[in-house]
Protein backbone atom coordinates (compact mmCIF):
# COMPACT_ATOMS: atom_id res chain seq x y z
CA UNK A 1 0.00 0.00 0.00
CA UNK A 2 1.50 3.57 -0.78
CA UNK A 3 -0.86 5.66 0.71
CA UNK A 4 -1.60 4.53 4.38
CA UNK A 5 0.27 5.71 6.92
CA UNK A 6 -0.25 5.06 10.57
CA UNK A 7 -1.90 8.31 12.80
CA UNK A 8 -4.08 9.75 14.10
CA UNK A 9 -6.77 12.47 12.62
CA UNK A 10 -5.21 15.63 14.34
CA UNK A 11 -1.43 14.52 12.98
CA UNK A 12 -2.68 16.55 10.05
CA UNK A 13 -2.22 19.51 11.63
CA UNK A 14 1.91 20.06 11.58
CA UNK A 15 1.29 24.14 9.87
CA UNK A 16 -0.93 25.37 12.30
CA UNK A 17 0.69 24.41 15.85
CA UNK A 18 -1.21 25.87 19.08
CA UNK A 19 0.15 29.11 20.31
CA UNK A 20 0.77 30.11 24.14
CA UNK A 21 -3.31 31.27 25.17
CA UNK A 22 -4.75 32.54 28.18
CA UNK A 23 -5.69 29.54 30.03
CA UNK A 24 -9.05 30.53 31.54
CA UNK A 25 -9.79 27.34 33.68
CA UNK A 26 -13.63 27.62 33.59
CA UNK A 27 -16.49 24.55 33.26
CA UNK A 28 -18.77 26.73 32.38
CA UNK A 29 -18.05 29.48 29.93
CA UNK A 30 -20.71 31.89 28.61
CA UNK A 31 -19.81 33.66 25.00
CA UNK A 32 -21.46 36.13 23.37
CA UNK A 33 -21.83 36.05 19.62
CA UNK A 34 -19.87 37.89 16.87
CA UNK A 35 -21.36 37.69 13.26
CA UNK A 36 -20.30 38.65 10.35
CA UNK A 37 -21.91 38.84 6.45
CA UNK A 38 -20.71 36.55 4.19
CA UNK A 39 -21.38 37.59 0.19
CA UNK A 40 -23.94 34.60 0.21
CA UNK A 41 -26.11 36.83 2.67
CA UNK A 42 -25.36 33.95 5.30
CA UNK A 43 -24.53 35.05 8.41
CA UNK A 44 -21.36 32.70 10.26
CA UNK A 45 -21.37 33.52 14.47
CA UNK A 46 -18.77 32.20 16.78
CA UNK A 47 -20.43 30.30 19.52
CA UNK A 48 -17.50 29.68 21.27
CA UNK A 49 -13.73 30.37 21.45
CA UNK A 50 -11.87 27.39 23.48
CA UNK A 51 -9.13 28.26 25.42
CA UNK A 52 -7.33 25.29 25.84
CA UNK A 53 -8.34 25.35 29.79
CA UNK A 54 -11.65 23.72 31.45
CA UNK A 55 -13.43 23.87 28.16
CA UNK A 56 -10.89 21.91 25.91
CA UNK A 57 -9.14 22.40 22.67
CA UNK A 58 -8.82 21.05 19.33
CA UNK A 59 -12.43 20.30 18.52
CA UNK A 60 -12.81 17.45 15.36
CA UNK A 61 -16.00 16.10 15.68
CA UNK A 62 -19.72 17.05 13.90
CA UNK A 63 -21.74 18.06 16.61
CA UNK A 64 -24.57 16.42 17.94
CA UNK A 65 -27.53 17.83 18.19
CA UNK A 66 -30.82 17.17 20.37
CA UNK A 67 -34.43 18.53 20.34
CA UNK A 68 -33.83 21.72 22.31
CA UNK A 69 -30.95 22.66 19.82
CA UNK A 70 -28.75 21.93 22.55
CA UNK A 71 -25.23 20.62 20.78
CA UNK A 72 -22.86 18.03 22.27
CA UNK A 73 -19.29 17.08 20.95
CA UNK A 74 -15.74 16.55 22.29
CA UNK A 75 -12.19 18.57 22.45
CA UNK A 76 -9.29 15.77 21.81
CA UNK A 77 -6.85 17.64 23.76
CA UNK A 78 -7.65 19.68 26.91
CA UNK A 79 -9.24 19.76 30.09
CA UNK A 80 -9.17 20.90 33.69
CA UNK A 81 -5.93 20.31 35.59
CA UNK A 82 -3.34 18.92 34.54
CA UNK A 83 -4.65 18.20 31.62
CA UNK A 84 -4.05 21.98 29.41
CA UNK A 85 -2.23 21.24 25.99
CA UNK A 86 -0.14 19.78 25.76
CA UNK A 87 -1.76 16.79 27.17
CA UNK A 88 -3.49 14.83 25.17
CA UNK A 89 -6.75 14.34 27.63
CA UNK A 90 -9.92 15.35 25.76
CA UNK A 91 -13.37 16.41 26.89
CA UNK A 92 -16.90 15.73 26.05
CA UNK A 93 -19.30 19.27 25.91
CA UNK A 94 -22.39 20.61 25.72
CA UNK A 95 -23.52 24.34 24.35
CA UNK A 96 -26.66 25.40 25.19
CA UNK A 97 -28.47 28.81 24.05
CA UNK A 98 -28.50 31.29 27.15
CA UNK A 99 -30.38 34.59 26.06
CA UNK A 100 -27.74 36.15 23.62
CA UNK A 101 -25.37 34.03 24.18
CA UNK A 102 -24.27 30.38 24.58
CA UNK A 103 -23.04 27.96 27.69
CA UNK A 104 -20.25 26.16 27.54
CA UNK A 105 -20.29 22.60 30.02
CA UNK A 106 -17.76 19.95 30.19
CA UNK A 107 -19.42 17.08 31.13
CA UNK A 108 -16.42 15.06 31.30
CA UNK A 109 -12.53 14.88 31.25
CA UNK A 110 -10.24 11.57 30.22
CA UNK A 111 -7.66 11.26 32.23
CA UNK A 112 -4.27 9.31 30.70
CA UNK A 113 -3.13 9.08 33.23
CA UNK A 114 -5.52 6.66 35.01
CA UNK A 115 -4.75 4.27 31.86
CA UNK A 116 -8.14 3.12 31.80
CA UNK A 117 -11.11 5.24 30.44
CA UNK A 118 -8.92 6.21 27.22
CA UNK A 119 -7.89 9.96 25.75
CA UNK A 120 -8.33 11.77 22.91
CA UNK A 121 -12.12 11.42 21.77
CA UNK A 122 -12.66 11.36 18.05
CA UNK A 123 -15.75 11.37 16.07
CA UNK A 124 -19.24 11.97 16.44
CA UNK A 125 -20.89 11.21 19.28
CA UNK A 126 -24.64 9.28 19.60
CA UNK A 127 -27.47 10.41 21.61
CA UNK A 128 -29.94 7.66 22.72
CA UNK A 129 -33.95 8.42 23.16
CA UNK A 130 -32.65 8.46 26.94
CA UNK A 131 -30.08 11.27 26.73
CA UNK A 132 -27.31 9.16 27.36
CA UNK A 133 -24.05 9.27 24.81
CA UNK A 134 -21.60 7.51 22.99
CA UNK A 135 -18.64 8.04 21.94
CA UNK A 136 -15.64 6.35 21.14
CA UNK A 137 -11.14 7.68 22.31
CA UNK A 138 -8.31 7.43 19.75
CA UNK A 139 -6.10 5.87 22.44
CA UNK A 140 -5.87 4.40 25.82
CA UNK A 141 -8.24 2.28 27.83
CA UNK A 142 -6.57 -0.92 29.97
CA UNK A 143 -5.33 -1.74 26.35
CA UNK A 144 -4.40 0.78 24.97
CA UNK A 145 -6.23 0.49 21.38
CA UNK A 146 -9.08 2.70 22.12
CA UNK A 147 -12.45 2.77 23.48
CA UNK A 148 -16.56 2.74 22.98
CA UNK A 149 -17.72 4.80 26.18
CA UNK A 150 -20.96 5.28 27.26
CA UNK A 151 -21.89 8.73 29.08
CA UNK A 152 -24.47 9.89 31.51
CA UNK A 153 -25.45 12.14 34.20
CA UNK A 154 -24.26 11.44 37.83
CA UNK A 155 -26.78 9.22 39.36
CA UNK A 156 -25.76 10.96 43.03
CA UNK A 157 -25.01 14.76 44.33
CA UNK A 158 -22.62 16.08 44.81
CA UNK A 159 -20.71 15.08 41.82
CA UNK A 160 -17.15 15.86 40.57
CA UNK A 161 -17.15 19.90 39.20
CA UNK A 162 -14.66 18.39 36.36
CA UNK A 163 -16.41 15.31 35.39
CA UNK A 164 -20.52 15.87 36.11
CA UNK A 165 -21.30 12.71 33.79
CA UNK A 166 -20.18 9.27 34.01
CA UNK A 167 -18.38 7.51 32.43
CA UNK A 168 -19.08 3.38 31.50
CA UNK A 169 -16.26 1.60 28.97
CA UNK A 170 -18.10 -0.81 26.87
CA UNK A 171 -15.64 -1.35 24.73
CA UNK A 172 -11.80 -2.01 25.23
CA UNK A 173 -9.91 -2.74 21.44
CA UNK A 174 -6.95 -4.42 21.92
CA UNK A 175 -5.60 -4.78 18.16
CA UNK A 176 -6.76 -8.12 17.53
CA UNK A 177 -10.67 -6.64 17.10
CA UNK A 178 -9.54 -2.98 16.18
CA UNK A 179 -7.20 -0.62 16.70
CA UNK A 180 -7.58 3.73 16.45
CA UNK A 181 -11.24 4.19 16.32
CA UNK A 182 -12.06 7.49 14.88
CA UNK A 183 -15.45 7.18 12.86
CA UNK A 184 -18.60 8.53 14.35
CA UNK A 185 -20.48 6.12 15.95
CA UNK A 186 -24.03 5.01 14.54
CA UNK A 187 -26.69 4.15 17.09
CA UNK A 188 -29.85 2.02 15.15
CA UNK A 189 -33.52 2.17 16.49
CA UNK A 190 -32.87 -1.37 18.57
CA UNK A 191 -29.98 0.42 20.40
CA UNK A 192 -27.13 -1.25 18.68
CA UNK A 193 -24.28 0.87 17.53
CA UNK A 194 -21.83 0.56 14.54
CA UNK A 195 -18.64 2.07 13.85
CA UNK A 196 -15.10 1.63 12.54
CA UNK A 197 -11.35 1.72 13.19
CA UNK A 198 -8.46 2.70 11.36
CA UNK A 199 -6.62 -0.23 12.38
CA UNK A 200 -6.46 -3.52 13.77
CA UNK A 201 -8.89 -6.41 13.32
CA UNK A 202 -7.09 -9.98 11.70
CA UNK A 203 -5.24 -7.89 8.93
CA UNK A 204 -3.96 -5.11 10.81
CA UNK A 205 -6.03 -2.99 8.77
CA UNK A 206 -9.09 -1.54 9.99
CA UNK A 207 -12.67 -2.96 11.08
CA UNK A 208 -16.29 -2.55 10.89
CA UNK A 209 -17.83 -3.33 14.02
CA UNK A 210 -20.83 -4.19 15.61
CA UNK A 211 -21.75 -3.66 19.49
CA UNK A 212 -24.79 -5.60 20.55
CA UNK A 213 -26.45 -4.46 24.39
CA UNK A 214 -27.61 -8.00 26.27
CA UNK A 215 -28.44 -7.41 30.08
CA UNK A 216 -26.37 -4.94 30.53
CA UNK A 217 -23.67 -6.02 28.67
CA UNK A 218 -22.44 -5.60 25.33
CA UNK A 219 -21.27 -7.68 23.04
CA UNK A 220 -19.05 -6.78 20.00
CA UNK A 221 -19.41 -8.45 16.33
CA UNK A 222 -16.33 -7.54 14.10
CA UNK A 223 -18.23 -7.68 10.67
CA UNK A 224 -15.29 -7.27 8.67
CA UNK A 225 -11.79 -6.75 8.88
CA UNK A 226 -10.15 -5.18 5.92
CA UNK A 227 -7.03 -6.25 4.42
CA UNK A 228 -5.55 -3.65 2.70
CA UNK A 229 -6.22 -4.73 -0.88
CA UNK A 230 -9.25 -5.21 -2.97
CA UNK A 231 -11.89 -4.67 -0.24
CA UNK A 232 -9.90 -1.54 1.08
CA UNK A 233 -7.95 -0.53 4.41
CA UNK A 234 -8.48 2.39 7.25
CA UNK A 235 -12.16 3.08 6.87
CA UNK A 236 -12.25 6.61 9.09
CA UNK A 237 -15.69 7.66 8.71
CA UNK A 238 -17.75 5.45 10.13
CA UNK A 239 -20.76 4.11 8.41
CA UNK A 240 -24.76 4.48 7.54
CA UNK A 241 -27.43 1.88 7.41
CA UNK A 242 -30.26 1.08 5.34
CA UNK A 243 -33.84 -0.47 6.09
CA UNK A 244 -31.87 -3.87 5.76
CA UNK A 245 -29.29 -4.11 7.93
CA UNK A 246 -26.41 -3.18 5.57
CA UNK A 247 -23.81 -0.68 6.19
CA UNK A 248 -22.05 1.48 4.20
CA UNK A 249 -18.85 3.36 4.58
CA UNK A 250 -15.77 4.78 2.97
CA UNK A 251 -12.15 3.24 3.13
CA UNK A 252 -9.36 6.09 2.83
CA UNK A 253 -7.00 3.75 1.19
CA UNK A 254 -6.84 0.30 -0.88
CA UNK A 255 -9.04 -0.72 -3.54
CA UNK A 256 -8.58 -1.87 -7.14
CA UNK A 257 -6.04 1.22 -7.44
CA UNK A 258 -4.93 2.22 -4.02
CA UNK A 259 -6.74 5.30 -4.13
CA UNK A 260 -9.38 4.65 -1.69
CA UNK A 261 -13.20 3.03 -2.28
CA UNK A 262 -16.84 3.11 -1.47
CA UNK A 263 -18.56 -0.62 0.14
CA UNK A 264 -21.12 -2.60 1.83
CA UNK A 265 -21.10 -4.88 4.16
CA UNK A 266 -24.15 -6.97 4.97
CA UNK A 267 -25.98 -8.40 8.47
CA UNK A 268 -23.79 -11.56 7.84
CA UNK A 269 -20.20 -9.91 7.17
CA UNK A 270 -20.21 -9.81 3.26
CA UNK A 271 -18.32 -7.12 1.89
CA UNK A 272 -19.04 -5.91 -1.70
CA UNK A 273 -17.11 -2.89 -3.29
CA UNK A 274 -19.44 -0.48 -4.78
CA UNK A 275 -16.93 1.93 -6.02
CA UNK A 276 -13.01 1.91 -6.28
CA UNK A 277 -11.62 5.66 -6.71
CA UNK A 278 -9.07 6.03 -9.65
CA UNK A 279 -6.99 8.94 -8.65
CA UNK A 280 -8.53 10.59 -11.57
CA UNK A 281 -11.12 13.05 -12.67
CA UNK A 282 -13.06 11.07 -9.91
CA UNK A 283 -10.58 12.05 -6.84
CA UNK A 284 -8.99 9.37 -4.18
CA UNK A 285 -8.68 8.88 -0.83
CA UNK A 286 -11.86 9.06 0.53
CA UNK A 287 -11.92 10.27 4.08
CA UNK A 288 -15.76 11.92 4.45
CA UNK A 289 -18.46 9.53 5.45
CA UNK A 290 -21.51 8.88 3.25
CA UNK A 291 -24.84 10.30 3.42
CA UNK A 292 -28.34 8.93 1.83
CA UNK A 293 -31.10 10.47 0.43
CA UNK A 294 -35.19 9.68 0.70
CA UNK A 295 -34.68 7.35 -2.87
CA UNK A 296 -31.83 5.24 -1.43
CA UNK A 297 -28.92 6.95 -3.35
CA UNK A 298 -25.33 8.07 -1.66
CA UNK A 299 -23.92 11.21 -1.66
CA UNK A 300 -19.77 11.56 -0.48
CA UNK A 301 -16.82 13.09 -1.30
CA UNK A 302 -12.68 12.42 -1.75
CA UNK A 303 -10.53 14.34 0.51
CA UNK A 304 -8.13 15.09 -2.77
CA UNK A 305 -7.95 15.20 -6.15
CA UNK A 306 -10.34 15.68 -8.88
CA UNK A 307 -10.05 18.54 -11.53
CA UNK A 308 -10.44 21.13 -8.85
CA UNK A 309 -7.82 19.97 -6.90
CA UNK A 310 -9.91 19.35 -3.32
CA UNK A 311 -11.70 16.36 -4.03
CA UNK A 312 -14.93 15.29 -5.55
CA UNK A 313 -18.43 15.69 -4.34
CA UNK A 314 -20.03 12.14 -6.01
CA UNK A 315 -23.31 10.35 -5.96
CA UNK A 316 -23.63 6.55 -5.96
CA UNK A 317 -27.18 5.43 -7.03
CA UNK A 318 -28.54 1.51 -7.05
CA UNK A 319 -29.75 -0.30 -10.10
CA UNK A 320 -30.51 -3.87 -10.98
CA UNK A 321 -26.73 -4.36 -12.48
CA UNK A 322 -24.87 -2.56 -9.25
CA UNK A 323 -23.97 0.78 -7.88
CA UNK A 324 -23.92 3.45 -10.43
CA UNK A 325 -21.29 6.34 -9.93
CA UNK A 326 -22.14 10.19 -11.12
CA UNK A 327 -19.67 12.75 -10.24
CA UNK A 328 -21.35 16.12 -8.97
CA UNK A 329 -18.66 18.66 -8.80
CA UNK A 330 -15.55 18.56 -8.49
CA UNK A 331 -14.26 21.47 -5.46
CA UNK A 332 -12.02 24.16 -5.80
CA UNK A 333 -8.89 25.59 -4.26
CA UNK A 334 -5.92 22.78 -4.37
CA UNK A 335 -6.13 22.00 -0.53
CA UNK A 336 -7.54 19.05 1.15
CA UNK A 337 -11.22 18.83 0.60
CA UNK A 338 -14.08 17.19 2.95
CA UNK A 339 -13.14 14.95 5.87
CA UNK A 340 -16.42 15.05 7.39
CA UNK A 341 -19.65 13.91 5.90
CA UNK A 342 -21.89 16.17 4.01
CA UNK A 343 -25.21 16.82 5.01
CA UNK A 344 -28.45 17.30 2.85
CA UNK A 345 -31.28 19.84 3.54
CA UNK A 346 -35.31 18.93 2.50
CA UNK A 347 -34.37 20.70 -0.73
CA UNK A 348 -31.65 18.30 -1.78
CA UNK A 349 -28.96 20.97 -1.52
CA UNK A 350 -25.59 19.57 0.05
CA UNK A 351 -23.51 21.45 2.42
CA UNK A 352 -20.04 20.47 3.54
CA UNK A 353 -16.56 21.29 4.45
CA UNK A 354 -13.01 21.64 3.05
CA UNK A 355 -10.62 21.17 5.61
CA UNK A 356 -7.73 22.72 4.55
CA UNK A 357 -8.60 24.87 0.91
CA UNK A 358 -9.70 28.28 0.25
CA UNK A 359 -8.17 31.49 -0.75
CA UNK A 360 -6.53 31.23 2.94
CA UNK A 361 -5.86 27.37 3.23
CA UNK A 362 -7.83 27.76 6.11
CA UNK A 363 -10.83 25.76 5.03
CA UNK A 364 -14.79 26.30 3.81
CA UNK A 365 -17.54 25.63 4.14
CA UNK A 366 -19.78 25.14 1.01
CA UNK A 367 -23.17 24.54 -0.71
CA UNK A 368 -24.24 22.56 -3.97
CA UNK A 369 -27.58 23.21 -5.01
CA UNK A 370 -29.16 21.00 -7.57
CA UNK A 371 -30.65 22.36 -11.14
CA UNK A 372 -31.92 20.75 -14.20
CA UNK A 373 -29.34 17.78 -13.86
CA UNK A 374 -26.30 20.34 -12.90
CA UNK A 375 -25.05 21.53 -9.47
CA UNK A 376 -24.33 24.86 -8.51
CA UNK A 377 -21.41 25.55 -5.67
CA UNK A 378 -21.08 28.69 -3.38
CA UNK A 379 -19.08 29.02 -0.46
CA UNK A 380 -20.74 30.06 2.62
CA UNK A 381 -17.67 31.03 4.72
CA UNK A 382 -14.16 30.61 3.84
CA UNK A 383 -12.16 30.57 7.35
CA UNK A 384 -9.20 33.08 7.87
CA UNK A 385 -6.84 31.16 10.40
CA UNK A 386 -7.82 33.88 12.77
CA UNK A 387 -10.47 34.45 15.36
CA UNK A 388 -13.28 32.55 13.42
CA UNK A 389 -10.96 29.51 12.92
CA UNK A 390 -9.18 27.29 11.01
CA UNK A 391 -9.80 23.66 9.59
CA UNK A 392 -13.37 22.73 10.19
CA UNK A 393 -14.77 19.35 10.40
CA UNK A 394 -18.32 17.97 9.43
CA UNK A 395 -21.59 20.18 9.43
CA UNK A 396 -25.30 19.50 11.08
CA UNK A 397 -28.55 21.42 9.86
CA UNK A 398 -31.48 22.52 12.46
CA UNK A 399 -35.62 22.57 11.77
CA UNK A 400 -34.66 26.24 10.46
CA UNK A 401 -32.17 25.69 8.19
CA UNK A 402 -29.02 26.79 10.30
CA UNK A 403 -25.68 25.13 10.17
CA UNK A 404 -23.28 23.65 13.24
CA UNK A 405 -19.97 23.01 13.20
CA UNK A 406 -16.32 23.49 14.54
CA UNK A 407 -12.97 24.64 13.25
CA UNK A 408 -10.21 22.73 15.14
CA UNK A 409 -7.40 25.81 15.47
CA UNK A 410 -7.98 29.17 15.00
CA UNK A 411 -10.13 31.57 17.51
CA UNK A 412 -8.59 34.05 19.73
CA UNK A 413 -6.56 30.94 21.58
CA UNK A 414 -5.96 29.20 18.29
CA UNK A 415 -7.44 26.23 19.97
CA UNK A 416 -10.78 25.90 17.93
CA UNK A 417 -14.02 27.04 17.60
CA UNK A 418 -17.48 26.30 17.25
CA UNK A 419 -19.88 28.34 14.65
CA UNK A 420 -23.40 28.69 13.17
CA UNK A 421 -24.00 29.63 9.83
CA UNK A 422 -27.79 31.50 9.78
CA UNK A 423 -29.67 32.25 6.60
Amino acid sequence: MTNLTKHRRWSFDPSFQSTTAVLAIAIVLVLAPAGTRSAQAQTFTVLHTFTGGGDGAHPYSTPMPDAAGNLYDTTTWGGPGNCTPPYECGTVFKLSRKNSGWVLQTLYTFDPTTGTDGYAPLGQLARDRGGILYGTTQSGGPKGDGTVFQLRPAATRPVAVTAPWMETRIQDFDSSDGELPEGDLLLDAAGNLYGTTCFGGANGLGTVFKLTPSDGAWGLSVLHSFTGGYDGGCPKSGVVLDAGGNVYGTAYDGGTHDEGLVYQVTPSGSLTVLYSFTNGSDGSLPTAGLTFDSSGNLYGATAFGGSGGSGVVFELSPSDNGWTYSEIYPLPGGGWGPYERLVMDASGNLYGTMYKSGSSGYGVVFKLTPSNGSWTYAPLHIFTGGDDGAYPSGLVLDSAGNLYGVASYGGTSNYGVVFEITR
